[in-house]
């Protein structure tokens, strides 16, 4: 696995890392790891969220009415 240095970061981000950290009951270390995960992953797709709250286990079978068969518009006018 690869290191990474950052220098230069203003003393307010490390004090709010550093409680972010203890919030989370995290080494800062931890803590920026992760927020640099997330910040760098893809987010969920639209399609998979969907799946995710009504998928098979979660939502009701709908019955959907019958619909005859319609005739096509006709242009030629």
């Amino acid at each position: 696995m690869a290191n990474l240095s950052i220098r230069k970061l203003d003393d307010d981000v490390i004090k709010m890392l550093r409680l972010l950290a203890a919030y989370h009951n995290l080494s800062m270390e931890e803590e920026v790891r992760q927020i640099l995960i997330r910040a760098v992953s893809a987010p969920k797709q639209l399609g998979d969220l969907a799946n995710e709250i009504f998928g098979q286990d979660n939502g009701v079978d709908l019955e959907l009415p019958e619909h005859p068969p319609h005739d096509p518009l006709d242009f030629s006018e």
